[in-house]
């Protein structure tokens, strides 16, 4: 049975082990800085030994699309050429970069963004079909805002070209693989969900159907970028509230991934993930001292239109911080599913804290249960600790070669508190005394020290 420490080859890029830094929000635009902001926060993780680093999602398209503030855009080709610095420091440390290329479709900024959308009042959000009535009623009672532009086949075969484009801009600027972002409610999951997807062209109805659009991507970034590796999440959308009746089930989620196999797809990341923005996607603790953050309001209020919305998002956010409790690893279940169905790589988050789990999750010393993934990735941990990574590999190079034992943990404490502010453009850091001060400690002492990292 593999070990953390193993290497894995996804679509031929060989990785040096297998831990990955899972996308998160870098929040860094594409502005003068974007490239050394990228640097600052994903480097640390290669540095610090992470096998593979995943870059947030990134938008296919010059306008719209964008999920929330400061997310950075791909369609440029002389922007992505400047990223070629991000993946030679990247490289520089024996670590792998893929990107995450996405389109927010009916979840993009213009659908719940106050302020976004005063300011760009004829941007249309994409959608795959006419919004289901659940959030057509949330629209009529104002809490969010939908003018969708529903994509004719024709345009759905120029957003799948747009995916192939940035794909090859990427691959030139020298990104190691593409991971889509199949989930999350972005427009991926969208046509793969009979919650969304009420097509009645060659894109919808049946499931074969729902799944063209990742056949023609992945047809796209093949003809455009050769045989980069090439992965998505896969989502389930197990989490959605009871009125939501057509939703992507578990054994749903293994047949995608099995066809996907088959497509040309070179490894999945199966997910849980709800049909709405909710605490399905960022478990744990209700984020009380961001909410309460007085610095704050005034960006929440011009985010959500107001102090009384701001409010109301706040007690919905309490209650799905009940309802989404952490209890991770939460997609384990359906990441054993589809790794006994497939050959391919699968990769697992969600919820993962502690070096034993990752070496459970990977089969070591286990003879009786299959390894649930053959890859372990984190994200908010590496908001609490950028070189997170010195803590949980055994390396080459490393000062304190003792310092890994069964019990290593991350500090991050599933707060949330580096979630929420991201709604204002905040970037996305550890904001919890307690957090912040356990690391200092640990720099102190050299627990993030290499000896061989630059």
């Amino acid at each position: 049975m593999a070990t953390l420490e193993d290497p894995l080859e996804i679509g031929g890029c060989e990785l040096p082990n297998r831990l990955y830094r899972a996308p998160l929000l870098e929040c860094a635009g594409n502005g003068p800085d974007a490239v050394e902001t990228l640097i600052d926060d994903l480097e640390p993780a290669a540095a610090s030994g992470v096998g593979l680093i995943c870059q947030g999602a990134t938008i296919v398209r010059g306008e719209g699309g964008c999920a929330a503030p400061g997310m950075t855009r791909v369609n440029d080709p002389a922007f992505v050429s400047r990223l070629s610095e991000l993946t030679d420091r990247i490289h520089d440390h024996g670590s792998r970069i893929f990107v995450q290329l996405e389109h927010g479709g009916l979840r993009s900024m213009e659908t719940w963004h106050a302020e976004f959308r005063e300011e760009h009042p004829d941007l249309e959000q994409l959608a795959v079909s006419r919004p289901p009535w659940q959030l057509r009623a949330l629209d009529r009672a104002g809490f969010l805002h939908y003018d969708p532009h529903v994509l004719s086949t024709e345009e759905v075969y120029d957003l799948a070209a747009d995916f192939g484009r940035a794909a090859a801009y990427t691959a030139d600027a020298g990104y190691d693989g593409i991971h889509l972002s199949g989930a999350n409610m972005g427009i991926v999951q969208q046509f793969l969900s009979p919650f969304y997807n009420r097509r009645e062209d060659e894109f919808g109805g049946s499931p074969e159907n729902r799944l063209r659009f990742l056949q023609v991507v992945h047809d796209e970034i093949r003809e455009r970028a050769g045989d980069v590796p090439l992965m998505t999440k896969v989502p389930a959308e197990t989490p959605a509230p009871p009125i939501v009746r057509r939703k992507i089930s578990l054994t749903d989620g293994v047949e995608i991934s099995r066809r996907l196999e088959r497509i040309g797809y070179d490894a999945v990341v199966p997910v849980q993930t709800s049909v709405t923005w909710d605490m399905s996607i960022v478990r744990g603790e209700y984020p009380e001292r961001a909410w309460e953050n007085e610095a704050m309001q005034e960006g929440y209020a011009t985010a959500f239109g107001g102090r009384w919305r701001t409010r109301l998002v706040a007690a919905a956010n309490r209650v799905q911080s009940l309802q989404y409790t952490l209890e991770g690893p939460w997609n384990e279940d359906f990441c054993r599913r589809v790794r006994d169905q497939v050959s391919i790589p699968v990769l697992a988050e969600g919820g993962i804290r502690e070096r034993a789990e990752m070496d459970r999750l990977l089969g070591e010393g286990s003879a009786d249960t299959n390894p649930a993934c053959d890859m372990v990735g984190m994200a908010r941990p590496f908001y609490a600790e950028p070189r997170l990574g010195a803590r949980l590999l055994e390396l080459e190079g490393s000062l304190e070669q003792t310092r890994r034992t069964e019990n290593a943990r991350v500090l991050c404490e599933s707060c949330n508190n580096c979630t929420v502010p991201q709604v204002t453009g905040a970037p996305g850091i550890c904001r919890t005394p307690s957090v912040l001060r356990e690391r200092g400690e640990l720099e102190k002492a050299g627990a993030y020290d290499r000896s061989d990292s630059a």
